[in-house]
C-alpha cells in the first residue's frame, strides 16, 4: 500500500512540473496571438476600412484559441450591448485572461490599447496598435526568455519535490 503511495504521490509532483512547464510554454504562444489578431486589426482597419464588430467578427474566424475568444466575445457584445468599446473592452479583457496563461503585463497592455479603440481616425489607430504591437513584442521576448530558463527546471522539480517527498515519508 506505501509503494502505491508512492507512486501516485510520484505522479502527481511530476503532472505538476510538467502542468507549470506548459504553462510557461504556452505564454509565448498567446502572445504571438495577439500579435497577429493586431496585425490583422490594423489591416482591417487601414486597408478594408471595416468598422470595429465587423473587423472582431474577421479576428475571431481566423485565430485559433485562446485568442479568437477575446475578439468574438468583443463583437457578441457589440452587436448585442449599448455600452461604449471601452468599457466592452475592458470586460471582455479581464474575463479573457482568465483563460489564457498571460500576465498583469500583457493585460495591462490590452487595457490600455482598449482604451483608445475606436476613439481616433484610421491613422492614429495604426500609431496606437504600432505601439501595443511593440509592447507585446517586448513580452512575447520575455516570456520566450522564461521558458527557455524555467521549463525544463519545472519539469525536474516536479520529479524530484516527488521523489525528495517520498523518501522523507519513507
Amino acid at each position: 500500500m506505501k509503494w502505491l503511495g508512492a507512486f501516485l504521490l510520484l505522479c502527481t509532483t511530476t503532472w505538476i512540473g510538467f502542468e507549470w512547464s506548459k504553462k510557461l510554454s504556452d505564454r509565448p504562444k498567446h502572445i504571438r496571438q495577439l500579435i497577429n489578431a493586431l496585425q490583422i486589426l490594423e489591416a482591417e482597419i487601414v486597408y478594408s476600412q471595416l468598422p470595429l464588430q465587423e473587423a472582431f467578427e474577421v479576428i475571431g474566424r481566423q485565430l485559433p484559441k485562446p485568442a479568437n475568444l477575446l475578439f468574438a466575445q468583443v463583437a457578441v457584445a457589440l452587436q448585442s450591448n449599448t455600452a461604449n468599446l471601452t468599457e466592452i473592452w475592458s470586460a471582455s479583457v479581464n474575463q479573457w485572461v482568465k483563460l489564457a496563461n498571460l500576465d498583469k503585463n500583457e493585460q495591462e497592455i490590452l487595457l490600455q490599447f482598449g482604451a483608445t479603440l475606436g476613439q481616433h481616425d484610421a491613422v492614429q489607430q495604426t500609431k496606437h496598435i504600432q505601439l501595443a504591437l511593440h509592447h507585446l513584442e517586448r513580452e512575447m521576448q520575455e516570456a520566450r526568455d522564461q521558458h527557455i530558463k524555467y521549463a525544463k527546471l519545472a519539469k525536474s522539480l516536479g520529479v524530484l519535490g516527488g521523489l525528495f517527498i517520498i523518501v522523507l515519508l519513507f
